[in-house]
């Protein structure tokens, strides 16, 4: 059964709109994850925000962003100061620009996501979009609001759908220059080469996802499930909160109309929206 999708929106190339659903494409759900615990109660410890001189618990009202200009200096900035430089929209991936494949170095990829149509109606526009960046060896650039923050994507063509990716910002990448640089460029003794590369073909094997499979989480998994026999059933929980649903374009126009209508717009030097 496929995964839940956690972003429903909208996915457009100009006059071309359609309906799309995201989910990540890893999954952190079979990691074992820890609540800290009161030891004397066996009740959960709740983790609050408290004033760094008196000690008290701030209301949530009282909260507010701050940058740092000293050590005890802040500029405040107020949601609605946040809010005025967000996309004007975070439920659209708008691609605006194109670029070819090979120009993307892998450092710049952070996290994959797979996108597909959200339905049967959103298919044709989102084949469309998708094989025809197929066919040129282009992927589109965008941006959109996930994880609480406005992220760059890289959309790439994959099989029948797109992989999304996140890309990292300029100031997140390190030159690899800059520490590679120091490394004697003299090439090895070529006997020593022609050992490691005999090695090399002796432990050659296929690639298997239990290569990377995680023993540590194997041995945790053991010892709470040893632990849990000695323990009474949880009360099931309540179900949680449903998602608003994405909201609706204004109109619905056909793709050839909507191709021709952009292609149109574009040799006039306009851009379509």
């Amino acid at each position: 059964m496929a995964p839940r999708s956690f972003w429903k929106g909208y996915l457009r190339l100009s006059l071309v709109t359609c309906r799309v659903a995201m989910v990540p494409a890893t999954s952190p759900r079979g990691k074992v994850r820890f609540h800290t615990i009161n030891r004397a109660t066996g009740n959960r410890v709740e983790s609050r925000y408290v004033d760094e001189e008196t000690g008290k618990p701030v209301r949530e009202s009282d909260e507010v962003k701050g940058y740092p200009i000293s050590e005890d200096r802040f500029v405040l900035l107020e949601d609605d100061e946040l809010e005025a430089v967000a996309l004007e929209s975070a439920r659209t991936i708008d691609i605006d620009t194109f670029v070819a494949r090979e120009e993307i170095p892998w450092i710049w990829l952070d996290k994959a996501h797979y996108l597909t149509p959200d339905d049967k109606i959103a298919e044709e526009a989102f084949s469309v979009i998708r094989d025809a960046m197929a066919a040129t060896g282009m992927v589109g650039i965008s941006r959109v609001v996930l994880y609480r923050r406005e992220r760059a994507l890289m959309l790439e063509p994959r099989g029948k759908g797109i992989v999304v990716w996140t890309l990292r910002y300029g100031d997140e990448v390190r030159e690899a220059e800059d520490y590679f640089s120091g490394i004697d460029e003299g090439k090895p003794d070529t006997k020593a080469l022609r050992m490691i590369g005999k090695l090399i073909d002796e432990r050659t094997v296929e690639w298997d996802p239990s290569m990377v499979q995680d023993p540590v989480q194997k041995r945790l998994k053991r010892i709470i499930s040893s632990k849990k026999k000695k323990q009474k059933p949880p009360a099931p929980r309540k179900g949680g909160k449903k998602e608003a649903p994405a909201e609706t374009p204004d109109n619905v126009v056909s793709i050839m109309d909507a191709l021709r209508k952009s292609v149109e717009a574009e040799k006039k030097g306009g851009k379509s929206r």
